[in-house]
C-alpha cells in the first residue's frame, strides 16, 4: 500500500524529504513549489527551486501558484484526490480549504522542538540563542502558525561551534527520515498526535539585514553564536581596514577564546578579537567578491597586527 501525496516545498531542505517520500513508494500526485525567481548577476534568468527541479526529474506535475486563496486553486487542489499533503518549508500560508483538502490532512516537517521557535527561521534562531539542542517535528497543520499537534519528534544536539549551515544539513537528513516514518504510521493508523505545550513558545522571525553586523561590545558568547547562527546565510560581518581602507568582510566561522581586551581589538596573530566580555577567534572569513578562507589564508591577503581594531 502507498499514500497519494501532494508535496509542498521549495528549498534544498525540502527536496531531501521529497526524495525520501518518493523512494518510500508513495505516489506523488503533484508538487507545489514557489515560482521560479530571478537569479544570476543581472537577475535576468528565472531559476526553478530545488524542489521544482527534483519533481521534474521524478516526472511529477509541478504547480507554482502565487497564492492558494482563490477558489479555483483550491478546487484544483481538491481535485487531486490526495490522501495527505506533506509540507516542508513551502513558503505560502495554507488556507483552511487547503488544510482540509486531502483525506488525512496536511503534515509539516518543522525544524525545531515546538513550541520553541515557531516561524520562518528556527535553525538560525536556535543557534543565535545559544540553544544546546533542537530537532525535527512532524506536526499536523492547523490554521495557526506552527501550532498543530505533533506526531513524531527527533532531537539533535547543537555542538558549541556548529554553524547554521551544518545544522541545516543534519536536520535535513533527520527530517526526511522522520517524515517517511510518520507517513508509514499514518497509513497504518498508528500515528498518535499530541497537542503542543502552551508554555515555552517562541517565534523565529526572519533574519533581517540590521541583525548581521557584529557589535564587538557584546559578550563573546553572543558574538560567537551570532557568527555561527548566520553562517553561511545571511552572513555576519564587520569592517576591517585592509590596505588602509575599511572593507566589509563576512565572518563565517569562530570559536571562543579565553582572552580580553578593548572591544574589536585584534589580540594576536591568530585573529583573536576582543569582545565586550571575553573574545572570539575568527576561523573563516570572506572578502567581498572572494571565496571563504580560513584565518591563515585570509591574513596572507590582509595584514592585521596585534592592536588593530575591527568595527
Amino acid at each position: 500500500m502507498s499514500l497519494r501525496v501532494v508535496f509542498m516545498g521549495t528549498p534544498e531542505f525540502s527536496a531531501a524529504t521529497l526524495r525520501a517520500v518518493a523512494d518510500a513508494g508513495h505516489e506523488i500526485v503533484a508538487v507545489y513549489s514557489q515560482p521560479p525567481r530571478p537569479a544570476g548577476r543581472r537577475g535576468l534568468e528565472l531559476t526553478k527551486s530545488p524542489v521544482h527541479v527534483l519533481a521534474e526529474e521524478l516526472g511529477v506535475e509541478v504547480r507554482t501558484p502565487a497564492s492558494l486563496k482563490g477558489e479555483d486553486e483550491q478546487a484544483a487542489f481538491r481535485a487531486l484526490n490526495a490522501d495527505v499533503a506533506v509540507v516542508v518549508a513551502y513558503g505560502l500560508l495554507l488556507p483552511k480549504a487547503i488544510l482540509d483538502g486531502t483525506r488525512l490532512g496536511a503534515f509539516n516537517g518543522h525544524a525545531s522542538l515546538l513550541p520553541r521557535w515557531r516561524g520562518a527561521a528556527p535553525i538560525q534562531r536556535a543557534i543565535m540563542a545559544g540553544d544546546a539542542e533542537t530537532g525535527m517535528m512532524i506536526m499536523k497543520m492547523d490554521e495557526g502558525l506552527d501550532t498543530g499537534p505533533v506526531g513524531l519528534t527527533a532531537r539533535v544536539e547543537i555542538d558549541p561551534d556548529m554553524t547554521a549551515g551544518e545544522l541545516h544539513d543534519a536536520l535535513m537528513s533527520v527530517g526526511a527520515t522522520l517524515m517517511v516514518e510518520a507517513l508509514a504510521a499514518l497509513e497504518a493508523g498508528t500515528l498518535e498526535l499530541k497537542p503542543q505545550a502552551e508554555e515555552g513558545a517562541t517565534y523565529a522571525r526572519k533574519i533581517t539585514k540590521d541583525e548581521t553586523r557584529i557589535n564587538w561590545s557584546s559578550p563573546g558568547r553572543e558574538v560567537h553564536d551570532r557568527i555561527r547562527g548566520l553562517s553561511p546565510f545571511r552572513g555576519a560581518w564587520c569592517e576591517i581596514a585592509i590596505g588602509g581602507k575599511p572593507e566589509r568582510v563576512k565572518l563565517l566561522g569562530s570559536s571562543m577564546a579565553g582572552r580580553s581586551g578593548r572591544p574589536g581589538e585584534v589580540l594576536g596573530d591568530d585573529l583573536t578579537v576582543a569582545c565586550g566580555e571575553g573574545a572570539v577567534r575568527l576561523t573563516k572569513l570572506q572578502r567581498a567578491g572572494g571565496k571563504p578562507l580560513d584565518a591563515a589564508a585570509f591574513l596572507r591577503g590582509a595584514s592585521l597586527r596585534k592592536g588593530d581594531r575591527l568595527s
